[in-house]
């Protein structure tokens, strides 16, 4: 769902910019306050696991991958206004030094797995969840499955009407698309029917994941609702599952490439656009903005290279050096809001005296 730079015309990426902003600006307005305390880690962990989450992509039907985003979970454990943050931060990581997402289109992926991912599944999650989590374990799991599946399809949705628009919103004289060619009876079914099964995968990790917070008696509060324990940064435990994780990634190149699945649907270059809509050539618009930004590791990869093993490697790198960027804008944003408030003291310490 990383809509590339040149499939969205000027017309609809500065409408996704214009609807998102807002949420941005009140997002920022909720945590400004919150950032020199303990929630620091919490957001920046949810964050960096949606940054990770979202490389391991997997084949579908039809030959293409998806990939789980990992909001729902956010959303659910640290409420709408922090997962607007962290998965945005995410995105534009992505994009801005993976070249993963457009920056014309940046706006759009936000409202699409940042806003409308978010707010679904938390509507959904309100709506299903019981009062007693850990009493209620099986109706806690179901609730949070429900909640993430509707929210990524939701997301997925929000996708292809982005793109389906674009043949009757810019198109020449003669009616020949600018930019992305599929009309809306293509790009819904496509994008909805194949995250219809990623979304199961969003529900399960969304599902699994809430119902370990809520057994392990993390903490439960209005602003931060299911956030980990502080200690939990502390725990062996933890750093080990994490590293784990990350050590993982190359699972998202060889599960595509075992079955022969090519890329995400929406994201090919403007060549491999125009065999699959059969076009003599890619829409003009779209060719001219294709490569409208060069970013420093294309595609998460520091060099080209033919080995899987090297690949491999980079992928792993990538994802680290990910996590470190996520981690040092949520430090640099912590430190800039202590030294306004006055020098209140880092996350985990106490004033002296």
């Amino acid at each position: 769902m990383h809509i590339p730079d040149g499939y969205l015309g000027p017309k609809t990426w500065a409408t996704c910019y214009a609807l998102v902003a807002p949420f941005w600006w009140h997002a920022w307005r909720y945590m400004r306050t919150r950032l020199a305390t303990m929630e620091i880690p919490h957001v920046a962990l949810a964050s960096a696991f949606v940054f990770v989450v979202m490389m391991f992509n997997v084949p579908l039907p039809g030959g293409t991958t998806g990939h789980v985003v990992g909001a729902s979970l956010v959303a659910i454990a640290l409420g709408v206004w922090p997962a607007v943050l962290a998965v945005s931060l995410a995105l534009a990581i992505q994009c801005f030094v993976f070249g993963d997402g457009g920056i014309t289109a940046l706006g759009a992926n936000c409202l699409n797995m940042a806003v409308i991912q978010v707010f679904v599944t938390a509507g959904v999650w309100n709506f299903g969840r019981p009062k007693d989590l850990q009493a209620n374990p099986t109706q806690t799991f179901g609730a949070a499955f429900a909640a993430g599946y509707v929210g990524l399809v939701a997301a997925a949705f929000a996708t292809s009407v982005q793109f389906g628009l674009q043949p009757v919103l810019e198109r020449t004289a003669d009616g020949t698309p600018l930019y992305c060619p599929f009309p809306l009876r293509i790009a819904v079914p496509v994008m909805v029917i194949s995250h219809l099964l990623v979304g199961i995968m969003e529900g399960a990790v969304t599902g699994f994941a809430i119902l370990a917070l809520a057994r392990n008696r993390s903490a439960i509060s209005t602003d931060m609702q299911l956030a980990p324990r502080p200690g939990l940064y502390k725990s062996w435990r933890f750093w080990v599952s994490a590293a784990v994780v990350v050590l993982l990634v190359p699972v998202g190149i060889f599960l595509p490439h075992y079955f022969g699945a090519g890329d995400a649907w929406g994201e090919w270059s403007p060549e491999d656009l125009a065999k699959e809509a059969r076009m003599a050539e890619p829409p003009a618009g779209l060719a001219k903005n294709a490569d409208l930004w060069n970013p420093p590791v294309p595609d998460y990869a520091f060099s080209p290279t033919e080995s899987k093993a090297v690949e491999s490697v980079q992928y792993i790198v990538a994802a680290i050096a990910g996590v470190i960027l996520i981690s040092l804008v949520f430090l640099l944003l912590g430190r800039l809001q202590r030294r306004r408030l006055g020098n209140i003291p880092p996350p985990g310490t106490h004033a002296a005296g």
